[in-house]
């Protein structure tokens, strides 16, 4: 937890350990933390630096902690500085960077990241920088990175990042698949499978997305796309491919259920078989004995569960589902 003012896990038992002892000298303080006596002089000569340890006045050898609310407090007003300086740096480059291209090349707006470690690396940026949602589409075959395991993506999720992801269910066979898409949805994200996703995909904040260049058998790449028209259709793509993947969740028992695809109720289609026969909303509404509204309002439904934005594409889409398979009530 003392890791983010520069205290590494032996630096921090040791002061812990302090705080609780009050007081002791190296042999003790080791054996207490289980260390070799260098390794635990080193962490208290590093505490000693940092203002949270000092040798005792009275005993030679003995080591004594400094009061937690002023030491921590002290190193925590430092580190907010510095944060606060950083963050300022921050702003002034953006801004420099703005002056110098209003309107970005093209070359600017894409990036080729080539080798294993470098796609990993990049791959990992993007989810430490996202500040609000990151949507991923997961292939069952990773080249450079895999698709849920890695400590990025829990370290944006408990900054409050929220994640959508899709799978291939190949997925859920991988050794480790299950495992790793429990502790995902245990993280309150979003997953959902399919049978096959076109492209290993990432966005982050529909600011900047990243897909693969290479298959497998060949050396790792992968594009980094900034805003441009080729994110907003890589955008879309996870769109379209989101809003047909069926939603995963854990059970009572921590196993992982798939739910029923979303789909029009009887109604639904009753409405939309008099409407594809060629009838009006007030027909249809006095046809059923419904309201005018509640039709409209089953219409809207149907078109945003069919991620359509016309009665035309409506149409389409419900033959193309089945949808108007049921007859009319007579």
């Amino acid at each position: 937890m003392l890791g983010a003012i520069g205290l590494d896990e032996r630096q921090e038992s040791a002061y812990r350990a302090l705080v609780a002892i009050g007081a002791a000298d190296v042999p003790d303080l080791a054996h207490r933390l289980a260390l070799p006596e260098a390794d635990t002089e080193r962490a208290l000569r590093r505490l000693e630096r940092q203002g949270l340890a000092a040798q005792s006045s009275a005993r030679t050898g003995r080591w004594v902690a400094a009061p937690p609310a002023v030491a921590l407090g002290a190193l925590l007003t430092q580190h907010r500085h510095e944060l606060e300086q950083a963050e300022l740096a921050a702003v002034l480059l953006a801004e420099e960077y703005r002056a110098e291209a209003r309107e970005p090349a093209v070359h600017d707006l894409v990036e080729v990241v080539t080798g294993a470690s470098a796609v990993a690396h990049r791959f990992v940026q993007l989810q430490l920088g996202a500040t609000s949602e990151v949507c991923a589409l997961v292939t069952g075959k990773p080249v450079a990175v895999t698709g849920m395991d890695n400590e990025a993506e829990e370290r944006a999720a408990t900054r409050g990042v929220a994640y959508r992801v899709v799978i291939e269910r190949e997925v859920l066979a991988a050794p480790t698949g299950v495992t790793e898409l429990s502790a995902a949805l245990g993280r309150d994200e979003q997953v959902r499978v399919t049978e096959r996703v076109p492209t290993k995909l990432v966005v982050a904040d529909r600011n900047l997305a990243m897909v693969p260049l290479t298959g497998r058998g060949a050396e790792p790449a992968a594009l980094v796309v900034h805003a441009s028209g080729l994110l907003e259709s890589l955008t879309g793509l996870f769109e379209a491919v989101w809003r047909d993947a069926l939603p995963l969740r854990l059970g009572s028992g921590d196993e992982i259920l798939e739910d029923a695809p979303p789909g029009p109720d009887s109604t639904d289609l009753e409405v939309l078989s008099l409407l594809l026969a060629g009838m009006t909303d007030a027909s249809v509404a006095k046809q059923l004995d419904l309201g005018l509204r509640t039709v409209q309002r089953r219409v809207k439904g149907l078109m945003e569960l069919s991620g359509v934005t016309t009665r035309l594409q409506l149409g389409w889409h419900a033959y193309e589902k089945g949808w108007v398979a049921r007859e009319p009530r007579a």
